[in-house]
């Protein structure tokens, strides 16, 4: 598969935008927190990747709360079902683990939950920094907990635990 590869200036740094003709990959942080460019991958743009980021720098704006772009995250059936999850986090709401894993049907699988969450190839756009601890605390975040914070900040995010019931 030919992956390409478009960058973006964005307030939390330089992101990586990964895809090919038909869907977004994978978004990047910038290191140290990303990862560095793969040489695999080409630069250049695809219409899923210019898409993605035309509704990224909206969702910095401030215009945009959901994200509609064709996506392939590559991962287990498990983290899969965990990624769609984190699609259904409202904006400006957080969930803990424990939510996140009854939502997905398996309620005792808090651990590997937060494992699935922490391997999300699609941060922002599948809103893992929606997820925090049960005690309303910022937990680990592939971009940084300032990153976390920031974007959080940024949607007006509650961190509370009373903000962390199912809806």
């Amino acid at each position: 598969m030919n992956l390409h590869c478009l960058r973006m200036d964005s307030p939390i740094g330089m992101l990586t935008l990964v895809g090919d003709d038909d869907a977004v990959v994978r978004i990047d942080f910038p290191p140290p927190h990303g990862t560095s460019r793969d040489p695999a991958w080409r630069e250049g743009e695809t219409a899923p990747l210019t898409l993605a980021r035309t509704q990224l720098a909206e969702y910095f704006i401030g215009t945009r709360r959901t994200f509609d772009l064709p996506l392939a995250p590559r991962g287990t059936p498990f983290q899969r079902a965990v990624w769609e999850a984190l699609a259904e986090i409202p904006f400006g709401t957080t969930w803990s683990y424990r939510v996140l894993a009854a939502r997905i049907g398996n309620p005792a699988a808090v651990r590997a939950v937060g494992g699935a969450n922490g391997r999300n190839p699609l941060p922002i756009v599948l809103p893992c920094h929606r997820v925090i601890g049960a005690d309303g605390t910022l937990t680990g975040f592939g971009g940084g907990l300032p990153t976390k914070a920031f974007l959080l900040r940024h949607e007006r995010a509650p961190v509370a635990p009373e903000q962390l019931a199912l809806g």
